[in-house]
């Protein structure tokens, strides 16, 4: 095999979530369901945000963009994903691998960052009500949502050019169902210690820092709530949070157990379970948690009905 970028593999395999043969139908079938839920859910909350003029705030602009990451982000990593099932070697080629490796980061890091800017939102709105339309302006909401792609740009620069300069030999199968940053490392036959200093030092920040303006927006926002003296203000407002709050959970939790713990065969294979909350279950999740609890988008889907039936 020729030389490319510094590695003679020049194609790997992707061994997937299982080879235990009784699995693979029933496991395409429901991620198959999954990642048409995901397309379909995120399409339709994106149509309605755009159509729905009463939709057009700081909030539904950042939920926008929001589904708009996801409905990238499932699509670099579930097609993939899904030829495991019916094929015996899931072939990727290098580049294929790194443009896949490329693009999974800019759209994670970038979801990060957009979840902090909502969860900054939740704060103008609760506990700064007066001040909103000029804190959370258009200009405001767009130099968040740019902010928030370029972090996803710098990170996924950072870790793609990290992998880029290992060496990989001989050994191809990656331990994975994509091409992931730490069952990469295990392949290269080159020292990968800067590599894991890399990930750990950019992979926290790009989770560690999102996670404390969340957690300080929210500390803030309990404080304020408690002070109400209204139960329905209360209720309100909790209402308002609980959908963010549990999209959040649930991403930083399943990503925070993948990379902040150190490398190991058992360690990967319990991520390669968990990685399947924050790469395909969340992407589908978001639509539902934020259509099912929230009123104006229910009020939207329903104004759109009633415009096509006339």
């Amino acid at each position: 095999m020729g030389l490319e970028n510094g590695s003679l593999v020049t194609e790997f395999i992707l061994q997937g979530l299982t080879n235990d043969p009784d699995l693979q139908l029933p496991l395409f079938l429901l991620f198959l369901l999954i990642y048409t839920a995901t397309v379909l859910g995120n399409l339709a909350l994106i149509t309605l945000i755009a159509l729905n003029s009463h939709l057009h705030t700081p909030m539904y602009f950042f939920l926008l963009n929001l589904s708009f990451i996801d409905l990238c982000y499932s699509s670099v990593i579930t097609p993939k994903m899904l030829m495991n099932f019916f094929v015996k070697k899931n072939f990727i080629s290098y580049v294929g691998c790194m443009t896949q490796l490329y693009f999974f980061c800019f759209f994670a890091v970038s979801e990060c960052c957009v979840l902090s800017s909502m969860a900054y939102d939740r704060y103008v709105a609760i506990c700064n009500p007066l001040l909103y339309n000029i804190s959370m302006s258009p200009k405001v909401c767009s130099y968040l949502m740019f902010g928030s792609y370029i972090m996803g740009f710098s990170g996924a620069m950072i870790h793609t050019g990290w992998i880029l300069r290992l060496t990989f030999c001989d050994r191809n199968i990656i331990n994975h169902y994509f091409c992931d940053l730490l069952p990469l490392l295990q392949l290269s036959c080159t020292n990968t210690y800067a590599n894991e200093v890399e990930i750990i030092v950019v992979g926290g920040i790009d989770i560690i820092v999102p996670s404390v303006i969340i957690f300080t927006s929210y500390a803030f926002i309990l404080s304020n709530i408690f002070q109400m003296r209204s139960t329905e203000g209360r209720s309100k407002a909790f209402s308002t949070c609980s959908s963010h709050i549990i999209a959040v959970s649930l991403f930083f939790g399943s990503g925070a157990f993948m990379y902040l713990q150190p490398s190991s065969p058992e360690s990967m294979d319990q991520g390669k379970r968990s990685s399947i909350f924050y790469t395909i279950l969340v992407p589908m999740m978001n639509p539902l948690i934020y259509s099912l609890r929230n009123k104006d988008v229910k009020v939207a889907l329903k104004k759109t009905f009633n415009r096509r039936k006339l």
